[in-house]
């Protein structure tokens, strides 16, 4: 207990350091803008760091989650629910921005640049992909070249190919599991480690953004961002704790503490995939079983795109509305529809969603793509709002999956939010193994499968 009280102790203070930090990093990015602009590499680096480490922790969970389980039908089953899920939680959030941003009527009053101007042509350059592009995308090269170019859909794929084999195997794939969870601990060891640099990395961003954007470029669009805040946390609060509440019975607030430090990583790195590997570690040491987490986590980032289609609805009625050329109600809906479709397996990358924007108003409303570079100067801002939106929604529905699924343990998920099991970030060391020494999280709960618990 005492050494686990300590590694708590260590990693309190880490967390501690990057609140310091991302402080430090606004005043140096006041004081001193040009110095502040030179340091935007450290924190790329940090994030490029974690991003390095997404491929191999999707694919290890995915082939255990999927491999461990003896029914492909149960896979299925997992996947389809959470499909589903995803496609009428981003129809809401889409409704939301619609009517939030047809409320406010954001951009009335600015006038277009040529500096803005030459922004909006910038993002929109190659920025646009015809859905064929995006289906045959989705197959790698090869099956090395998904994980060496990052691509999180074709791990996705390649990781799914590989549990059904290792399923079909039987107890010839036990082996290759029981691989693949020791490949598993390395990386999240790494991870662990990885982490340490965070402090550094929250500093470099936050001081190299504050030093770019200056006040004068928010004074100016302060009413798009305030509203695009309010409307992600109306979805957040209202939306989503409404149903985790009706359906889990879970209280919103204690899973959103209980993730507080996955947010404040967000918040400093403005990228939701900082915080992947963490959430599914986390999402195990609730209760939620490894099968269902290893499915709904990786796709959500994939396809879970609340507060993107937010962002994208309020930005484009912005831009539109700032040009002097609105939107009509079926314009605005067959354009999102478009942006949501065009926008899947970039959830977590910074920067994103204004490149997925540029190029759905250059398919649809070409005329409008200039207005783009309205927004440039406050997207680092609202990139933050848009990750930590997807990442609340992603946690969410790892637990409504699990619940429809009866793949949760709900005594668990009580105790952990209560403090009683705390997570300690000591765990990553071992892949989301319980932090009170219980061992694995069970593989499979219900139906005729057998818990797979390695202590008594």
């Amino acid at each position: 207990m005492g050494v686990a009280a300590a590694k708590r102790d260590r990693t309190h203070y880490l967390y501690i350091a990057v609140i310091a930090a991302v402080g430090l990093g606004i005043l140096v990015g006041f004081v001193a803008p040009d110095f502040a602009v030179e340091l935007k590499p450290i924190g790329t680096g940090f994030v490029n760091l974690i991003k390095m480490m997404i491929s191999p922790i999707i694919f290890c969970t995915i082939v255990l989650g999927v491999g461990s389980v003896r029914k492909a039908a149960k896979v299925g089953a997992v996947g389809g629910l959470a499909l589903g899920y995803f496609l009428v939680m981003s129809t809401v959030a889409l409704a939301i921005g619609l009517l939030v941003g047809n409320l406010l009527e954001p951009g009335q009053g600015l006038h277009l640049t040529e500096a803005v101007r030459s922004a909006g042509e910038k993002q929109a350059a190659g920025a646009s992909e015809s859905t064929t592009d995006f289906l045959l995308g989705i197959i790698p090269t090869t099956m090395v070249s998904a994980f060496t170019e990052g691509e999180v859909l074709q791990t996705l794929l390649i990781a799914l190919l590989a549990g059904f084999a290792l399923q079909a195997m039987g107890s010839a794939g036990e082996p290759v599991l029981r691989g693949i969870g020791h490949i598993q601990r390395l990386v999240f060891r790494i991870l662990a480690m990885i982490m340490w640099a965070a402090p550094v990395g929250a500093f470099g961003a936050m001081a190299a953004v504050v030093g770019e954007t200056g006040v004068d470029a928010l004074k100016s669009l302060a009413v798009i961002m305030i509203g695009f805040y309010i409307t992600c946390a109306i979805f957040v609060f209202v939306v989503l704790g409404t149903i985790l509440r009706l359906v889990a019975g879970v209280n919103l607030w204690l899973l959103l503490k209980y993730l507080g430090r996955e947010f404040l990583l967000i918040l400093s790195t403005s990228s939701s995939e900082s915080a992947l590997p963490r959430l599914i570690a986390k999402m195990e040491h609730l209760g939620v079983s490894r099968p269902v987490v290893g499915i709904t986590v990786p796709t959500g980032y994939s396809f879970n795109l609340d507060g993107t289609a937010i962002y994208l609805t309020m930005s484009s009625l912005f831009i539109a509305n700032a040009m002097g050329d609105p939107l009509s109600a079926g314009e605005q809906i067959s354009l999102l529809l478009f942006m949501i479709v065009a926008s899947k397996g970039a959830a977590g990358v910074t920067g994103a969603g204004l490149a997925t924007l540029a190029g759905g108003l250059q398919s649809h409303r070409p005329g409008l793509v200039d207005g783009v570079g309205l927004i440039v100067g406050i997207d680092r801002f609202m990139s933050e709002a848009r990750a930590l939106t997807n990442f609340a929604g992603n946690a969410v529905a790892t637990v409504l999956v699990g619940t429809w699924t009866k793949e949760i343990d709900k005594e668990r998920v009580g105790q952990v939010l209560s403090g009683a099991l705390p997570w300690n970030d000591s765990m990553l060391n071992q892949g989301g193994d319980h932090a009170d020494g219980t061992g694995p999280v069970p593989e499979q709960r219900g139906g005729d499968e057998k818990p797979v618990e390695a202590k008594a």
